[in-house]
């Protein structure tokens, strides 16, 4: 099986083309072996392209420590580049377990991804209780009220005066873990630099602290937005590169957009 190796704004990827299978079922210590940066070909998340019947390509999602999850933004853009490449369109529909994600070509290697709705009710996320999702009723390590959404997986998102000074990769994972969450959750930490412009880290879910997250750049918009911190079309700055999201009013879809790079590709045996 071919694969490729490529990230976006520095969150990376093993790419798995896996049509000519059918499927790709990895089990988790596969997962973390590919995965692992040591011994394998080294990566926060992997990603099997598989056939669909109703899309141009299946897309399944494994992170670092093995565990299967339903979303990854910047992955997306990944996938749609790759399938647009092969094909010559300027558009592409990629079934995923939440749904199907549309992607169009903004540049040579610029893509945006329409990600759909945010799902923001408190069983949703979700979360363990009633509460409101605006602001959620939580503290960590002297930070709260965080907002919460879901974009194909659960985020919540502390705003914080200066993302440097937070030490995430000692909170992260508590918060990850915290009973609060059922399915546990990625831990955004969000600077707002202005209206349209957010600084943003993130601690993700199964992987650790990673150079970009698109979803959580999504749900940091959506959060930062409900409270009356930013607009809907923010340029959002993570360690890797910048993603630019527009929460649109009219239809309530998230638009995430941004650059993708291809930097090797291979054959994968099937062992």
């Amino acid at each position: 099986m071919r694969y490729f190796k490529m990230n976006g704004c520095g969150n990376d990827f093993v790419i798995i083309d896996a049509r000519s299978r059918g499927s790709l079922p990895l089990s988790m210590a596969q997962a973390q072996a590919i995965a692992d940066r040591d011994t394998g070909l080294g990566c926060d998340q992997v990603i099997a392209l598989e056939r669909s019947i109703r899309g141009d390509a299946y897309m399944r999602i494994w992170n670092s420590n093995g565990g299967e999850v339903d979303a990854c933004g910047n992955a997306t853009r990944c996938v749609a580049w790759l399938l647009m490449e092969e094909g010559g369109a300027a558009t592409r529909r990629i079934e995923t377990p939440v749904g199907m994600l549309y992607a169009e070509r903004r540049g040579e290697k610029l893509i945006t991804v329409d990600m759909g709705s945010p799902l923001l009710r408190w069983e949703e996320i979700p979360i363990a209780r009633p509460m409101d999702t605006v602001q959620l009723d939580f503290e960590a390590g002297g930070l709260s009220g965080p907002g919460a959404a879901n974009m194909g997986n659960p985020h919540v998102v502390f705003f914080v005066n200066d993302v440097r000074a937070v030490p995430i990769e000692s909170l992260g994972p508590k918060i990850e873990h915290d009973p609060l969450f059922p399915q546990r959750v990625n831990v955004g930490f969000a600077e707002v630099r202005s209206p349209e412009q957010i600084r943003l880290r993130v601690w993700e879910r199964g992987t650790g602290l990673t150079k970009a997250c698109g979803t959580g750049a999504c749900a940091a918009v959506v959060a930062a937005h409900r409270q009356g911190r930013t607009g809907r079309k923010v340029e959002v700055l993570a360690d890797g590169g910048s993603l630019e999201i527009e929460w649109r009013a009219g239809d309530d879809r998230v638009l995430m957009t941004g650059p993708i790079e291809l930097e090797a590709s291979g054959e994968l045996s099937a062992a």
